[in-house]
């Protein structure tokens, strides 16, 4: 046995406390550093390690968490045309590793809302207008995207320009959502469609037609 694997053993308790230490850092570091800079932020908010921020377009409500890497950025300018972005995170939205994110309008996730890894959620939309001209090149489009309550947005879910998403609502990893959804629906696929919502007559949640309508059993 190694002595490294020995000093482990003899000290089991030791990763617990160095992550209890790391906790305690980021939790710091949020209150002293990123959140002195964000337009808006509450109370107990903690964002580790972000890969890219733009603070002065970002709202923080209270309890809001941000795990690492990721870019949460409003454009504040393109093209030579002026935006001015604002990104909302309502109480208790949790966001997980690699979201990207990008606002030249509005982007609001509401409160409890739950965000899985590897998202993208844009409110702005590359035209290819003139074939001459470069995409990246040429203006942007722009339109809101407003996410309600107590949603879950699995892994690798794309949200797109002016997408409003319902309260109490599910996105399918991987789908692509673009549209309006309802509250409380499942919204999966590419493009994503509803496959069920809460029906509160039968206190159950049911299949629905591609319009959301409740398909009858």
């Amino acid at each position: 046995m190694s002595k490294l694997s020995i000093f482990f053993r003899q000290n089991k308790n030791l990763f617990q406390k160095i992550q209890v230490l790391k906790k305690k850092w980021i939790i710091l570091k949020s209150k002293l550093w990123y959140c002195r800079f964000l337009k808006e932020c509450g109370k107990g908010n903690v964002i580790e390690s972000p890969l890219y921020l733009t603070p002065d377009n970002i709202i923080l409500h209270n309890q809001v968490y941000i795990y690492k890497n990721c870019r949460i950025e409003g454009v504040k300018k393109y093209g030579g045309v002026s935006f001015n972005p604002i990104i909302i995170f309502y109480d208790q939205v949790s966001v997980q590793q690699n979201l990207h994110l990008t606002c030249a309008t509005r982007i609001e996730i509401g409160k409890n809302t739950a965000i899985a890894a590897n998202v993208t959620i844009t409110d702005i939309h590359h035209p290819y207008d003139d074939i001459n001209i470069p995409i990246e090149k040429q203006a942007i489009q722009t339109r809101e995207v407003i996410v309600g309550e107590n949603c879950k947005i699995y892994n690798n879910a794309v949200i797109l320009p002016g997408t409003t998403i319902g309260k109490h609502c599910t996105i399918g990893a991987n789908s692509i959502v673009s549209g309006s959804y309802p509250d409380y629906s499942v919204i999966v696929g590419t493009p994503a469609k509803i496959i069920k919502r809460y029906s509160f007559e039968e206190k159950a949640w049911l299949k629905t037609d591609i319009n959301g309508n409740f398909i009858k059993q």
